[in-house]
């Protein structure tokens, strides 16, 4: 397997919160998915075309393998894979099977005991290569790890469009409501980061370009070099 063999197209760059205002665009909280039966009943609506019974498929497999793993927040892990899937979904309008069935399994392989192997067997080969993509590497002995998270960001800018947009709703689900982190600290650097490194994945890229440009001015406080 090659985990940097691009494919084309698949990508859509429709969706119902494309054209709404930058207001509108603060306001959207992607939070409502908290539930698979919600996110089949929306997902049939929004885009039909989609396999539910693959996503059913995906679903279970990530639940099986997250197990009872918790957020920082503390809510169930898998609301924020169903949160990725409706960003995907409702947001950028994307409807790529592959790419939503990928984003539910975003996490598997870097924070479970699963293996790209695993997922290559239950789901085939591109959706194993888009998790792959977004799959931080573990540190090397000696290795320091703020490096290798920096060089996986850094990583991405080179990626297939589908893995950006799929970084991109992962990490648009996790800075939304950041002010829910336990530690200052860590909004602080998470924000620093996401600026510095994911707001220019963002450039160009419909939907999401404003979506970031917006989160960044409204959570401007917690930029340490304005404190």
């Amino acid at each position: 397997m090659n985990p940097r063999r691009r494919y084309p197209g698949g990508r859509s760059t429709s969706g119902p919160w494309k054209n709404r205002g930058r207001s509108s665009l603060v306001t959207r909280v992607f939070d409502s998915w908290h539930d698979w039966t919600t996110g089949r009943r929306e997902l049939a609506l929004h885009a039909p075309s989609v396999s539910i019974e693959r996503l059913d498929r995906s679903v279970e497999f990530a639940r099986r393998f997250h197990g009872n793993q918790r957020r920082p927040a503390g809510e169930p892990y898998v609301e924020h894979l169903l949160e990725v899937l409706e960003i995907l979904v409702l947001g950028a309008g994307i409807h790529d099977a592959d790419v939503l069935v990928s984003a539910v399994l975003h996490d598997v392989v870097e924070d479970t005991d699963c293996t790209i192997e695993d997922v290559w067997a239950e789901f085939g080969p591109r959706v194993a290569d888009l998790v792959a993509w977004v799959t931080k590497p573990d540190p090397a002995p000696g290795e320091d790890p703020k490096e290798v998270r920096l060089r996986y960001l850094r990583s991405i800018r080179s990626a297939p469009q589908e893995v950006v947009s799929l970084k991109l709703a992962d990490r648009y689900s996790n800075v939304q409501r950041l002010g829910t982190h336990p530690r200052l600290e860590k909004q602080r650097s998470y924000y620093r980061e996401t600026c510095e490194n994911v707001l220019p994945l963002a450039a160009g890229v419909p939907w999401f370009e404003e979506a970031f440009s917006s989160w960044r001015d409204s959570y401007q406080h917690l930029d340490s070099r304005a404190v």
